[in-house]
């Protein structure tokens, strides 16, 4: 069954595709690569492996909950995403890269005419973002993502990385990939992320070096990646949410920038 292309109002009428059906046509087939069983692994150790009844209620998650302040950070870059998008007023096709377990896919699948897809490298995530969010309109499809992952004929006006464009290597070239896929006018954000400065970046891979080893999965150093600003240039940036202004500064509230990219 094919798809139309983004951008033709009829997509946001169809019924939603089957898991089956997406499988089909855009699901790598690739086996799971060392990747997906290091970052498991990692998410296990972390505690980030959630509950279905938990996954439905994020970002709410109960205040003694090891991550509940990281989730407050989380709740409201979402809120401040939704309310920028919402200006739109307009139909959108949105694809969120990284996805995960789906909540954000699912919040954002609640703006009026929107059409969304949460692509992940993650099966039993992606599995459990099918499960529990079965009854939205989200499209969750697993697989590495390129320029490729969806054909010629498939784009976005609103491409998203929420806490997953670490475990990209390149900043350049994730990007030229990803701006393929949009719509003219199309944007890409890139939210719940730190960037950081060069002195920075050294410093804090040293620690995520220590940090991975500690946990016995030493190897998954080599797959989280410490960006900079300065590697977005060349881009048509704009940092809507800067956490080192002043304000921020003061109430040390938010860590996490948010990037839109045009």
């Amino acid at each position: 069954m094919e798809i139309p292309p983004a951008g033709n109002t009829g997509i946001l009428n169809r019924k939603p595709l089957k898991a089956t059906e997406i499988d089909m046509q855009y699901t790598s087939t690739n086996a799971k690569t060392a990747f997906e069983e290091l970052y498991l692994k990692v998410r296990n150790k972390e505690g980030r492996l959630y509950t279905d009844e938990e996954v439905a209620l994020l970002p709410d998650i109960y205040s003694i909950h090891p991550h509940h302040h990281e989730w407050k950070m989380r709740k409201r870059s979402a809120n401040r995403l939704v309310a920028y998008l919402q200006k739109k007023n307009k139909p959108l096709s949105i694809l969120e890269i990284g996805c995960g377990n789906g909540w954000l896919s699912a919040k954002l699948a609640g703006l009026k005419d929107t059409l969304v897809t949460g692509i992940d490298a993650n099966l039993p995530e992606i599995e459990q973002a099918r499960r529990v969010f079965i009854d939205t309109s989200v499209r969750f499809i697993y697989g590495n993502f390129n320029a490729d992952t969806f054909g010629k004929h498939l784009k976005f006006d609103v491409i998203v990385f929420a806490a997953s464009f670490q475990y990209f290597s390149s900043a350049k070239a994730i990007l030229q990939e990803a701006m393929q896929l949009l719509n003219p006018d199309g944007e890409v954000h890139i939210l719940d992320t730190y960037f950081y400065t060069t002195e920075e970046a050294k410093s804090s891979a040293s620690r995520s070096k220590n940090y991975y080893s500690s946990m016995g999965v030493a190897e998954m150093a080599s797959h989280y990646f410490h960006h900079s600003l300065v590697g977005l240039e060349g881009f048509n940036y704009k940092v809507l949410f800067n956490p080192n202004n002043m304000m921020n500064r003061l109430t040390k509230k938010d860590v996490f920038y948010w990037v839109m990219i045009k």
